[in-house]
């Protein structure tokens, strides 16, 4: 019995954490869906001085946002908004944007704060030109933030490249459309997660239960039996103290002797009562017992099962879906690991960054079922000869990372130019046609005083050399 509450505790400390991690992950998701609100409220600012009908519907989006309101609500407002930006678009079908921004693409620019949000100030008119790129570098915050929310990446990466070749509202309003759909499936998403916590610690709640009617059943057990054996002994003391008594007054051996007998018989009637009473309680404890191990073997059952579905769900929160390596979470956390355990011990650490050369000339001409896979063969090259102590991770469209433990830079810069050959070398083909495939890397080390953003920021130079100098190529840093 002592090892059997032993593994309930092993067992509740176990679930405990597990709960614990889920109400992290909850809160993480929480703060994710406050940015995404504000991120909302900013975008209807950008719009608004466009059409009096779509501002009221912005106005609308704005507060649903601002008072947390459920995506239900959201999403009737979000279509209405869609369905009104589309009228507008029938109404003017020549908005679109001036023909050098439709050319030639914006060069990216740096994320700025959400209160930095290209905004303009209340009264001031603002070009058509400035409300298409505040728009568009909103939306684009939105996707940044739905990947770091572990949204499907195939379908961010999709609405970027949409967004990207966009030049009219109509587009823009797909594109807002879909992240509408993106955020509320994943609202859903943290609902179930929530739910499946919860029913989680009812059922631990019901087994803890079971668990303190067994104890509280054993502990009564235990106190009747001393209470019995104490009534016991009461009562074969008062029998033997009233035969002591009646020895030493009588003076007749014969009514002696009865007198004997009688005291002996109550004294076995007494024991025959407390041995009937013992048994019966032995036989319900043997029952009580009986049952509470064939629970506690089928919670063993559950928990191993339970603990089987947490594992693939960690793997899965910390996996690229498409991929199949780690995702930009799992990076992000190890490339914390890494610096530490530098910090004491000064084990020398290489990132690689990596960006597969015209991927989107293969997404244009080929289509994005090539791209798909394109990502998965060069995933696969990158993993190829990995040491468990090394990491390899999608950063996020076309571009991966990878972490070497224990490698100096002149040796990440050989494995980087091996696996870069590897690549290279790769015969793929989409329905008959060749795919060419080439790949940039920018390695650098961490070096004292450095930060996670300044090494991938070193690292992310190179590879910006790497491709100036005419791609298919690793330059270190």
């Amino acid at each position: 019995m002592t090892r059997a509450v032993i593994d309930d505790s092993d067992w509740k400390r176990k679930y405990l954490d597990a709960l614990r991690e889920a109400e992290a992950e909850q809160a993480r998701w929480n703060a994710q869906e406050r940015v995404l609100r504000r991120i909302v409220s900013r975008l209807c600012a950008v719009g608004m001085g466009t059409d009096p009908e779509v501002d009221v519907l912005l106005q609308r989006l704005a507060e649903s946002a601002r008072r947390d309101s459920d995506t239900a609500e959201l999403q009737a407002v979000a279509e209405s908004l869609a369905d009104s930006v589309l009228a507008l678009d029938r109404r003017n079908p020549t908005r679109t944007l001036p023909a050098t921004e439709a050319a030639t693409p914006p060069e990216p620019t740096p994320p700025v704060p959400l209160a930095e949000s290209p905004v303009a100030p209340p009264g001031e008119p603002r070009s058509a030109a400035e409300r298409w790129s505040a728009s568009c570098t909103v939306a684009k915050r939105l996707l940044d933030e739905l990947d770091a929310a572990d949204a499907p990446r195939d379908a961010t990466d999709a609405l970027r490249a949409t967004l990207s070749e966009a030049n009219e509202d109509r587009d823009l309003a797909v594109v807002l459309d879909r992240i509408g759909d993106l955020i509320a499936a994943r609202a859903a998403d943290v609902a179930v997660e929530r739910t499946e916590a919860a029913a989680m610690l009812a059922q631990v709640t019901t087994r803890l239960n079971e668990m303190s009617e067994y104890l509280s059943g054993d502990s009564a057990d235990r106190k009747a039996v001393h209470d019995a054996a104490d009534t016991l002994n009461v009562q074969i003391l008062s029998q033997v103290e009233r035969l002591g008594g009646e020895v030493r007054s009588s003076t007749d051996l014969r009514a002696l002797q009865t007198l004997v007998a009688q005291r002996l018989e109550a004294v076995s009637e007494n024991l025959r009562e407390f041995r009937a009473r013992e048994a019966r309680r032995f036989e319900d404890y043997q029952a009580r017992s009986e049952n509470m191990r064939l629970r506690i073997t089928q919670l063993e059952a559950e928990t191993h099962s339970l603990s089987q579905n947490l594992d693939l769900e960690k793997r899965r929160a910390r996996t690229d879906p498409l991929t199949r390596v780690a995702n930009r979470a799992s990076f992000d956390e190890r490339m914390k690991q890494e610096l530490a355990r530098w910090q004491r011990y000064r084990t020398p650490v290489c990132l690689l960054v990596w960006d597969i050369d015209h991927f989107k000339a293969v997404n244009d001409t080929h289509g994005h079922r090539a791209g798909d896979g394109l990502l998965r063969a060069v995933a696969d090259c990158l993993s190829e000869g990995r040491r468990g102590v090394d990491l390899v991770a999608r950063f996020g469209g076309e571009e991966f990372a990878t972490l070497l433990v224990g490698s100096s830079l002149t040796d990440a810069l050989k494995v980087a130019n091996q696996t870069r050959e590897r690549i290279a070398a790769l015969k793929m083909h989409f329905r008959g046609t060749p795919v060419p495939v080439t790949i940039s890397c920018g390695l650098t080390e961490v070096r004292d005083g450095d930060t996670a953003t300044r090494v991938f920021d070193r690292a992310d130079a190179a590879l910006y050399r790497a491709k100036e100098q005419g791609r298919n190529r690793c330059v270190a840093e």
